[in-house]
C-alpha cells in the first residue's frame, strides 16, 4: 500500500480469539493519551491517522501496524508499556488456526508449496485476497475481510528478508485460471505471478490439467525448513489446519513435493505458460 496514505496500512479488527489482547491494546493507547492531555486529532495528526482512526485502536476495532505503535509510545511518553504489546497483537491478526504457520514463516530458510484451490497467500494480490474473502461463507465482516487482507499482504516481506529463503510454488493450472473478483483481478494476479517468479530466490511452476501423473491428488500442503534443519509439514481446509511436527511425515512430504514438481511444467516454461494465459485474457 502506498507509503503516502498511512491510512491503508491499518488493519482492523482480529479474529475474537484475539480481541481481549485488541481491547487490551487500545485501553493502554486511550489511558496514555488522556494522561498526557492530548486529544485525538493531536494525536492523529503525530502519527499520520484521523481522529476517527486513533477511535477505533482505542476502541479495540482495529490493529495499528508495528511502526504506529512505535510512534504512539513515543509521542504519549509510554515508556515501552505500547511498543511491549506487538507481538501479541501481530498474532491477533490472523484466524487461530494460522497463527501457528504465520510464526513458521518467519523462521523459513526453505519453504514448499503445493496448491490447488486457489493462489497461495505468499503470492496474491491485494485485490486477489479480497476477491477470496468476499467469498467465503458465512460471510466475514467488513472489518474482518480488511484486517486479513492487511495481514496476508504483510505476510510477503518473506521476499525481501535477508538472507533470502528458498521458496518454491507449485500450483494446479487451475488455480491459474480461476477468475475470483472477475478478469481484471486475474489479470494482475498473473502480472503478480510473472514478477515474483523472476526472483532467483523463487521457483514457481505450474502442473497442466491434462497431465496424467499427479502424486498430489490428496491436497494441498506446505513444508517448512527452519534454520536449526527441522521440518514441518502444514495443511489447512474449510477453516481448520494440521502442523505435522513428526520428522517422518517431514521427509515424506518433502519426498512427494519433490515427486510433484517433477511433474509439472519446469519454472521457465511455467512462466511462459502463465504468460499464454494472460495474453488469453
Amino acid at each position: 500500500m502506498a507509503e503516502e496514505e498511512p491510512e491503508g496500512e491499518v488493519g482492523p479488527a482480529a479474529d475474537k480469539s484475539g480481541k481481549g489482547v485488541v481491547a487490551a491494546f487500545g485501553q493502554s493507547l486511550k489511558t496514555l493519551r488522556v494522561r498526557a492531555k492530548m486529544e485525538r486529532e493531536e494525536l492523529g495528526k503525530r502519527l499520520g491517522y484521523s481522529a476517527s482512526t486513533i477511535a477505533s485502536f482505542e476502541q479495540g476495532r482495529r490493529i495499528p501496524p508495528p511502526r504506529a505503535i512505535d510512534r504512539a509510545d513515543e509521542a504519549l511518553d509510554g515508556g515501552g508499556l505500547l511498543t511491549v504489546w506487538k507481538d501479541q497483537l501481530e498474532r491477533a491478526q490472523y484466524p487461530v488456526f494460522f497463527q501457528g504457520m504465520a510464526q513458521l514463516e518467519k523462521q523459513a530458510v526453505e519453504l514448499l508449496t503445493y496448491d490447488t484451490l486457489v493462489v497461495n497467500g505468499l503470492l496474491q494480490t491485494e485485490e486477489y485476497t479480497r476477491a477470496l474473502l468476499g467469498n467465503r461463507r458465512p460471510p466475514l465482516d467488513a472489518e474482518t475481510i480488511e484486517q486479513r487482507v492487511t495481514a496476508r499482504i504483510a505476510r510477503q516481506d518473506i521476499f525481501d528478508r535477508r538472507p533470502a529463503p528458498l521458496l518454491s510454488f507449485v500450483m494446479c493450472e487451475s488455480v491459474a485460471r480461476r477468475t475470483f473478483g472477475g478478469k481484471e483481478v486475474l489479470r494482475g494476479q498473473l502480472e503478480q505471478l510473472l514478477l515474483i517468479g523472476q526472483r532467483r530466490n523463487v521457483e514457481l511452476q505450474v502442473i497442466p490439467l491434462d497431465t496424467e501423473d499427479n502424486a498430489g491428488v490428496d491436497g494441498p500442503f506446505t513444508v517448512i525448513t527452519r534454520e536449526d534443519g527441522k521440518r514441518f509439514v502444514y495443511a489447512e481446509a474449510q477453516g481448520t489446519s494440521a502442523l505435522e511436527t513428526d520428522p517422518k511425515q517431514a521427509v515424506l512430504a518433502a519426498a512427494r513435493y519433490g515427486i510433484i514438481r517433477s511433474q509439472a511444467f519446469t519454472p521457465r516454461e511455467s512462466l511462459v505458460f502463465i504468460e499464454k494465459l494472460l495474453g488469453e485474457l
